[in-house]
């Protein structure tokens, strides 16, 4: 018995690296269009909170609850795109994003970061936290915009 659950795992274990490795190998037309992908969606449910706190939307915890954890999690997600090999596809990447490792990751941080405190006001129903907590991440979302995204 022990032998068939050491044997399982192995393969587990083994099949898991190899996802990782068919990720590092991913084409580079790929990596920009799921970067591109997550930006958009990051988008999708930060503009519904947006309109909340301009008062363009009756201010609804729920929605923005879901949206704010939906955003937080998309926030992680685009960062593993930028790798040189995409430099050549077509995208509104800046060179910056790949020559200025620091400041790019800096500003993939604090997205994270500030995302992370949207969320966890967001899903505390705490509609003062969440609107102390939105102008970071517009301000994170802006940043990056400004510095590595072509206009």
């Amino acid at each position: 018995m022990r032998t068939k659950l050491l044997a399982a795992a192995v393969a587990v274990a083994a099949l898991g690296g190899a996802s990782l490795q068919a990720l590092a190998q991913a084409k580079p037309d790929v990596l920009v269009k799921q970067r591109q992908a997550a930006m958009t969606l990051q988008g999708k449910y930060l503009g519904p909170i947006g309109a909340m706190m301009k008062g363009a939307a009756p201010y609804n915890a729920d929605v923005v609850a879901v949206n704010a954890t939906y955003l937080e999690n998309l926030a992680r997600m685009p960062w593993d795109g930028f790798v040189a090999s995409t430099q050549g596809e077509k995208s509104k990447t800046k060179p910056a994003a790949f020559t200025d490792a620091a400041k790019f990751k800096a500003a993939a941080d604090a997205l994270e970061e500030a995302t992370a405190k949207l969320g966890a006001a967001a899903r505390a129903k705490n509609e003062a936290g969440v609107r102390a907590a939105f102008g970071p991440v517009a301000k994170a979302c802006g940043n990056c915009h400004d510095n590595f995204r072509e206009k």
